[in-house]
């Protein structure tokens, strides 16, 4: 099975990092969140990536090109023009590039890259956001089910600290709790190549009609992830996570 991970948006709520590369290449822990991401679905036996490239994408084309030279042991003979690898520590990963456009809404995205994925069914994800998600138990619900499309869904905790009060008496802080019960769209979709037939082309918007139809029709099914699960939306979102993987307590590090 192949894993879509959409990278081609501006990050314009992380500017301070965006302005020389595409989201997915902000690094956590020194490597950018793109790897992160595939390093989830890879723990699960899932190796073979369609990137969906847009906003200077050349730079996630370049990591990937010299990827085997970053992650080995090397001797570089400049003499000869000779390179000689000692200890290949990269992932058995395939991973195929794809240029959706600058501008293109993710459902032009998803809708571009579908000639590529061969298979009926795929899963799909976000390239910036990162949790401990089973993605076994969401294939397995999607088969289960038998729609076209499932969603994760998550319950993101809350951005301030709650008091607990009786009357007028504190009783205890509770650092970042649980949000108001609501489930959001966490990504980590499976999908079936049909979806296609919901996207009408490069300006549409994947999480309003596309979304909305399939509910419509009973096609859309959802998996509950109430692990951890984390989008990188802002600085703050990823000093946060880099402060979790720096202490060696990131939830995500399934592998």
């Amino acid at each position: 099975m192949k894993a879509v991970i959409l990278a081609g948006g501006l990050g314009t709520r992380l500017a301070e990092e965006t302005g020389t590369k595409p989201k997915p290449m902000v690094e956590i822990g020194g490597r950018p969140i793109l790897w992160h991401v595939m390093k989830i679905y890879s723990a699960y036996g899932i190796n073979d990536f369609i990137i969906c490239l847009g906003y200077k994408g050349y730079v996630i084309k370049e990591y990937f090109a010299n990827y085997a030279l970053h992650m080995s042991d090397v001797t570089i003979d400049m003499r000869h023009g000779m390179t000689k690898v000692h200890e290949n520590k990269a992932e058995p990963w395939t991973v195929t590039l794809i240029e959706t456009g600058e501008q293109t809404q993710i459902g032009g995205r998803i809708k571009r890259v579908i000639p590529f994925i061969g298979d009926d069914t795929f899963c799909l994800t976000y390239g910036d956001g990162v949790g401990n998600v089973d993605i076994n138990g969401v294939i397995a619900h999607h088969r289960k089910e038998g729609r076209l499309a499932t969603v994760t869904a998550a319950q993101p905790p809350g951005r301030f600290g709650a008091i607990r009060y009786e009357g007028n008496r504190v009783l205890a802080f509770q650092e970042k709790p649980q949000g108001d019960g609501g489930w959001i769209n966490a990504g980590f979709f499976v999908l079936s190549t049909r979806v296609d037939a919901y996207i009408d082309g490069d300006m549409t918007v994947w999480e309003r009609e596309p979304l909305e139809r399939l509910a419509a029709d009973n096609q859309l099914s959802v998996h509950f992830h109430r692990g951890f699960w984390q989008p990188m939306d802002t600085l703050r979102d990823k000093q946060q996570l880099e402060e979790l993987w720096t202490k060696d307590k990131a939830p995500w590090k399934t592998w």
